[in-house]
């Protein structure tokens, strides 16, 4: 019993050994945790504390400056916009015991500050990316600033050069040495000159930060009678802008860094804490381009917000993508589809609300003229009734079209038009006989109400060879040109539906042609296509991925045709079928 009794104490009661190495390691760990905390200050002397919200004495610390921008700055009637390009820096100091460097560079102008992405493991990083500030006047500074992402500590400067801007126009791309003891950056500055009150926000250049301090202002005093949200007390945004979906999430850095996103009307947020490395990323809606589901590790569902072209990244060094635009990752959620839909449809209001205010603005402008108008004109003036302005509504969904094509060819636009797509050409029967397609009617090209130019609908049925589709479907092709007055540029446009194939119904297949006319016997054209959902399913990113792939091969067939039916056409000769190779024919009806 007694040998039992100590065996017991043995087991439960810690030895003296193992005391001191508990304690050893506990103080080891509240050393690290302090040093981290307060003791990597020296580490970016001189740096931008405040850019990613880092701790400082008296607490949490975001950019004041840039935030002010959201709630309105003086980009209304900036009278400039200035462009910097971003290209490459060379010779940058080593930060890493590896002799490399993490980089990343933060563009400032004015209020205005945008974050590059990072490049890992580099002292000599290529970039390529846009940034767009808007000034009231000129000359305005540009301060690029370098510093080396690192994983806990704060960022430490590499570099920083302020580049005058003086006059409109722009520079060749230049070397601009920092001021630290090694390396170049390489910019490409533009300046454009704009009209007061012009409407830089439908353009794109002011982004969201304008069109937010005009709806605040339309409101006039805000009254807030709840206590301030996360969105105020993390992030300093207006009281009057709340928190319509919360979201547990992590942002992708060098490993994931977990945190909450906050989704309002206005801004999406996500703030994180790990490590005592506190990142906060503030996105306006209107700089963003794209919102798209992924994976991350293969395993982790994940969604990608891609930021359009000059928007730069905000907070946080964001991802780079190869066409220039730059992006932020977010992993772990625990409904990744629901997290989706509800940032699609934020993004979606906000458009709306944007177009809704745009067409307020514009009839109060038409009203006011219209009054001053009467005013001025006696009675016994008649009306022009030629001055009514009809506004046509546009025939394809823009966003969701992607270049595919860009050539020349061999006819105008308006020879084009004639050749292949007038009412008593043979060429669609022709081409859609060559892919086996049966039951083609074409109807009459007729004006609509609604869009302007003429319309035309097609119908036939399509062969499948799909394991998903029925052996063919009924398709239903509308189609919509406009001819510009002068018969130099054409604008063709088509929307498909499949009625027989599997979710037919939840989508449509959009497609746009631009010619524009350059010599006598040539043309430019431009092809984009797109997938237009009407309802949401379970297999739209795969329809989505296969879209572009599949009607690049298509259009790319049906342009050899065109031009086979062009030369024939032209030369006065028998007009010869065209019959494109079996494996085209097969590629085209798989896609179906």
């Amino acid at each position: 019993m007694e040998s039992l009794i100590e065996t017991a104490v043995e087991c439960l009661v810690p030895s003296w050994w193992e005391v001191k190495v508990t304690v050893t390691a506990s103080v080891f760990v509240i050393f690290c945790y302090w040093f981290s905390a307060y003791g990597g200050g020296d580490r970016n002397a001189g740096g931008d504390r405040s850019q990613f919200g880092e701790n400082s004495g008296n607490g949490f610390v975001f950019d004041k400056d840039k935030i002010g921008q959201f709630k309105g700055g003086s980009t209304t009637n900036s009278a400039y916009i200035i462009k910097v390009e971003l290209l490459a820096a060379k010779n940058l100091i080593a930060a890493n015991l590896n002799g490399t460097s993490d980089p990343y560079a933060i563009i400032t102008c004015g209020s205005e500050k945008t974050f590059s992405s990072m490049v890992p493991g580099s002292r000599n990083p290529m970039w390529g990316e846009e940034f767009n500030f808007s000034v009231d006047e000129l000359p305005a500074q540009i301060n690029v600033t370098i510093y080396d992402w690192d994983i806990i500590w704060k960022s430490t400067v590499l570099g920083s050069v302020t580049v005058p801007v003086e006059s409109e126009g722009q520079t060749s791309q230049l070397w601009y040495t920092l001021d630290s003891p090694s390396g170049q950056v390489c910019l490409h500055i533009q300046t454009i000159k704009l009209p007061l009150n012009s409407a830089r926000a439908i353009e794109g250049y002011a982004g969201a930060h304008a069109r937010r301090r005009i709806s605040v202002d339309k409101q006039g005093p805000i009254v807030v009678h709840q206590k301030p949200g996360p969105l105020q007390t993390i992030f300093d945004l207006p009281a009057d802008e709340v928190v319509e979906h919360s979201y547990s999430c992590a942002l992708e850095r060098s490993f994931l860094y977990q945190g909450r996103m906050y989704v309002s009307a206005w801004h999406i947020c996500f703030h994180s804490n790990v490590f005592s490395k506190q990142m906060k990323v503030v996105i306006p809606l209107g700089d963003i381009d794209e919102i798209h589901r992924c994976q991350h590790a293969f395993i982790n569902p994940a969604i990608t917000i891609i930021l359009r072209m000059g928007a730069g990244g905000h907070g946080v060094p964001p991802l780079g993508s190869p066409d220039g635009r730059v992006r932020y990752k977010f992993a772990s959620f625990w409904n990744r589809n629901h997290a989706l839909r509800a940032l699609q449809r934020a993004v979606k209001n906000y458009h709306d609300r944007i177009e809704a205010e745009k067409k307020e603005r514009a009839e109060s402008e038409l009203r006011a003229h219209s009054s001053s108008t009467k005013s001025t004109r006696s009675p016994e003036t008649p009306v022009d009734s030629s001055s009514k302005i009809e506004k046509h509504q546009a025939f394809l969904k823009e966003e969701v079209l992607v270049g595919i094509s860009n050539d020349v060819f061999p006819c105008t636009a308006e020879q084009f038009f004639n050749i292949l797509f007038s009412d008593g050409s043979t060429f669609l029967t022709e081409y859609r006989s060559a892919l086996k397609d049966t039951n083609l009617k074409i109807g009459q090209w007729h004006a609509a109400d609604e869009y302007d130019g003429q319309v035309r609908e097609i119908t036939y049925r399509h062969v499948c060879t799909s394991p998903m589709c029925p052996p063919d479907t009924a398709m239903t092709e509308y189609q919509h040109y406009v001819l510009s007055p002068d018969k130099k540029k054409l604008v063709f446009e088509t929307v498909q539906h499949a009625h027989d194939v599997p979710f037919g119904s939840y989508f449509e297949v959009h497609c746009w042609w631009c010619l524009e006319t350059t010599t006598e016997n040539s043309s430019t054209i431009d092809i984009k296509v797109g997938l237009h959902f009407k309802k949401w399913c379970v297999m739209q990113s795969k329809f989505k991925a296969g879209t572009v792939s599949e009607y690049k091969k298509e259009v790319g067939m049906m342009l050899e045709a065109a031009r086979s039916y062009i030369q024939s056409h032209s030369s006065g000769c028998e007009i010869d079928k065209y019959t494109p190779p079996p494996s085209a024919i097969q590629d085209i009806q798989d896609s179906s």
